[in-house]
């Protein structure tokens, strides 16, 4: 390997190894100003979250999170902020939800149906957002922020007995109709007296791989990327930028449809009013904590897990469950504060590798001379 490409993997390791270390730094600072004992408290959040059930959790929650990371990951490639994954997810979870409840297909179609109804719910609900960018000029931050109010006040009107939904006179719950049996997506045994892996977990690691290709390997991603960095440049070099923008929100919107399955398909197999919600604001500092990278985010949505799962024990222990919310805002700041000093860090280094290589040229050509 050339020492520029060993550079350039211990920069990569050194950014949020840097954020890790000083966010669990703060984070004790902030244990201790309270009177609490800080490596205490990182012993019991540790010794919990290693434990075979708290991995499974982390497998199954983190699924979603990665899913919403990957959602909002689409938009800040091309510097769009789709705020919106909330709304978005939530709305496709519902109306996939109804469809599913609705019918009683064999597996093998009505699965992939549910699936492609949420995406395109999904799809069709940021499309919204990307339309009024393109021709109206409207931020895709306020219109997605707003959106997400029109989502909630949909499923909220919807989500009636009589409607879209159904009451259970025996437990006051009102739901979408139960899905069959059928559409049960399958799950992984993790061993005896263990919760299963919910199977979803496959499909959120073919949509991570399906990402990188998109991105990597394709002239439409390399298009995304060239109008992420510079519209003015992409127009120049023929890049339809109105079309790029409605096509990356579509498919940001598109994956976070996704983000809701597993909970559908594999956990309640129906809609309540319960349904999680906020998973689209965590995509948001996943994103972030990941770098756009798919392998990235996956290692940000187990971080974020993990440290939710610590949470409730540290309740347990007396210590205050938000501590770990404090403990994620610290981590955020760290990842962006230590990636910025990495890249200015970078920076100067192939300043100073140029000023070498031109300071070396210049003296061979007075040599020859």
């Amino acid at each position: 390997m050339r020492r520029i490409d060993k550079e350039r993997v211990v920069l990569a390791i050194a950014a949020p190894l840097l954020a890790l270390i000083a966010a669990f730094l703060l984070t004790a600072l902030v244990l201790a100003a309270t009177g609490k004992e800080p490596f205490n408290a990182f012993s019991i959040m540790f010794e919990y979250g290693s434990k075979s059930d708290s991995q499974v959790y982390i497998l199954n929650k983190g699924t979603g999170y990665f899913l919403a990371g990957l959602a909002v990951a689409i938009g800040f490639r091309m510097n769009l902020f789709n705020i919106g994954v909330d709304g978005q997810y939530r709305l496709a979870a519902f109306l996939a939800a109804v469809v599913g409840g609705a019918l009683s297909l064999p597996g093998f179609v009505q699965i992939p149906l549910i699936i492609l109804v949420a995406m395109l719910v999904g799809a069709m609900w940021a499309s919204i957002a990307g339309l009024l960018k393109v021709y109206r000029g409207v931020s895709e931050v306020i219109s997605t922020i707003m959106l997400n109010f029109l989502a909630t006040t949909l499923i909220g009107y919807l989500l009636v007995d009589g409607r879209l939904a159904v009451l259970d006179k025996e437990s006051g719950v009102v739901s979408t109709e139960p899905l069959p049996e059928s559409s049960h997506f399958f799950t992984i045994p993790a061993g005896p007296g263990l919760d299963p892996i919910w199977g979803f977990i496959v499909v959120a690691a073919l949509a991570g791989l399906g990402y990188w290709f998109l991105l990597a390997r394709t002239r439409f991603g390399f298009d995304l990327r060239a109008v992420g960095r510079s519209e003015s440049a992409a127009r120049a070099s023929g890049v339809d930028v109105k079309r790029m923008i409605i096509t990356s929100m579509v498919l940001s919107g598109a994956v976070a449809g996704l983000v809701g399955m597993p909970t559908v398909l594999n956990d309640t197999h129906q809609f309540t009013a319960d349904f999680p919600t906020g998973v689209g604001f965590t995509g948001i500092a996943i994103a972030l904590l990941g770098r756009n990278n798919p392998v990235g985010i996956a290692l940000a949505a187990a971080l974020w897990t993990f440290l939710e799962r610590g949470a409730g024990k540290l309740e347990f222990e007396g210590y205050d469950k938000e501590i770990v919310g404090v403990m994620q805002g610290v981590i955020v700041l760290c990842v962006v504060i230590s990636y910025e000093l990495v890249r200015r860090f970078a920076l100067k280094r192939q300043q100073q590798r140029v000023g070498a290589e031109l300071a070396a040229q210049a003296k061979k050509k007075e040599v020859a001379a």
